[in-house]
């Protein structure tokens, strides 16, 4: 069970009308601490199962170790706060800590504990209880503290007088904060981010549309007040330490700081990875991506989920047929079918290579098995159920899929004295039409055509 601190501020007053309505909104048990002073979290607090509210004299961001003051030994620490800025009515999230010097609070070249799973479940409560009208968003890592104890995040109301003093805003974060009863800081994949504004919109769409959560993010601003990123190595390892990350993410162009990361091995992914790997296995990302290429290349994932892969060669000429007929339908069958796939043209075609369930992997090495047919030759039979859309007959042959048709013969129709023109559209549309006052029939100018795809 997660165990939660809320710290509330007096100097705040956004943070004491949120903790108003968190003590408003559960059977909250007050105790008494005298062994510490009531400007330091002593006094009267309060308590609910797994939870424990503290309030403070000082600022948020002047606290140290603030951990200390609790009883409950917290997994997840959580200041509830204003936010200040020019942006209308918003509820945000975000961690502390400095990339460059400490000019609000906490220690310069410091970062503190992330909790990247309780945030990204943070923004979902805020989503849920925001009041009509405001915004809800995540910010970069800044301002203290940094030296928190344990993992910590600010939940915060804003921007300005009249937010502060909304009660409908401090419900909306109130309720988000107890949200939190019972989240674990952590999930199983992180990020730390580097680059784009201050309101991180590319880590807000990885943390809402993917399974991966982000931890600490150095905004451009950040970057900058940080310096050249080889004389902060140790910022950066601690932000990926204390986000419990080994990947990054770069929101824009900084060459010298990728050199960095590859250096401290750190392995910089896009959002597009991120998409596509998903909660897959990163064992099956890495044997994927070795045998078929890399998902920046144009790798993209099917349905199938097992680390013993095949390569096989797609029949091109079969898959070329069936995606002039219905390249949704063909994605589809290729996606339920395979493991992973190329793909071409920046992603809008199927490529010429596949990884399916290797056939040959024994039942212990496979996550899945392939009762009845082999996934190759399921997508064979999906592939040619497109194709008769077109034609009137499919057959599988052993080496080949055989498609037949009755269509129309442009020859046959110039030899019945037809003019190439709109009476070859019509005929070709089944209609009959006239010529030199005599009718041709549809049928008369069709021809049987036999189309063979090499399997």
């Amino acid at each position: 069970m997660t165990t939660l601190a809320i710290v509330e501020s007096r100097a705040d007053r956004a943070s004491v009308h949120i903790c108003d309505q968190l003590r408003d909104l559960a059977d909250w048990e007050p105790l008494e601490d005298d062994a510490r002073p009531a400007a330091d979290g002593g006094g009267t607090y309060y308590r609910l199962d797994g939870v424990e509210l503290r309030s403070f004299d000082d600022f948020h961001l002047e606290l140290e170790r603030p951990v200390d003051a609790f009883d409950c030994d917290p997994d997840l620490l959580v200041f509830a706060s204003r936010h200040s800025g020019d942006t209308g009515p918003l509820l945000t999230g975000h961690f502390t800590g400095n990339f460059g010097p400490a000019e609000f609070g906490g220690e310069a070249d410091a970062v503190a504990e992330a909790c990247p799973n309780a945030l990204a479940r943070l923004l979902e409560a805020f989503d849920e209880y925001t009041p009509e009208g405001y915004d809800v968003g995540m910010e970069c890592t800044h301002h203290g503290p940094t030296d928190v104890g344990c993992p910590s995040l600010f939940a915060e109301l804003g921007s300005g007088d009249e937010q502060w003093d909304d009660p409908e805003g401090a419900a909306a974060v109130a309720r988000g904060i107890l949200a939190l009863r019972d989240v674990a800081p952590y999930r199983s994949r992180h990020v730390v981010g580097f680059g784009g504004n201050h309101y991180a919109p590319r880590f807000t769409r990885i943390v809402r549309e993917t399974p991966w959560a982000v931890g600490h993010i150095a905004a451009d601003w950040a970057l900058e007040a940080m310096g050249h990123p080889d004389a902060h190595r140790d910022v950066l390892k601690a932000a990926f330490d204390a986000s419990e990350a080994d990947l990054a993410v770069l929101d824009g162009e900084w060459p010298v700081l990728e050199d960095t990361l590859e250096e401290l091995d750190i392995r910089l992914v896009s959002e597009t990875w991120l998409r596509e790997v998903g909660d897959r296995s990163l064992a099956l990302v890495d044997a994927v991506e070795s045998v078929l290429g890399a998902v920046d290349d144009g790798v993209r994932f099917g349905d199938r989920r097992t680390e013993s892969i095949a390569v096989v060669d797609l029949p091109t000429e079969l898959v070329d047929a069936a995606e002039g007929i219905d390249p949704k339908a063909v994605r589809a069958a290729v996606d339920a079918t395979t493991v992973a796939y190329r793909t071409e043209n920046g992603g809008s075609r199927v490529g010429s290579q596949v990884a399916v369930p290797d056939p040959n992997a024994s039942a212990a090495a496979a996550t899945e098995s392939d009762d009845g047919p082999t996934a190759t030759t399921r997508l064979i039979d999906s592939l040619a159920t497109v194709l008769e859309d077109k034609y009137d007959s499919v057959t599988i042959d052993d080496d080949a899929v055989v498609a037949e048709r009755t269509s129309f013969d442009p020859t046959l129709a110039l030899e019945a004295g037809v003019p190439e023109g709109p009476k070859f559209g019509a005929l070709a549309n089944g209609e009959s039409v006239t010529v030199d006052g005599e009718t041709i029939s549809p049928e008369t100018v069709r021809s049987q055509q036999t189309d063979r795809f090499p399997i």
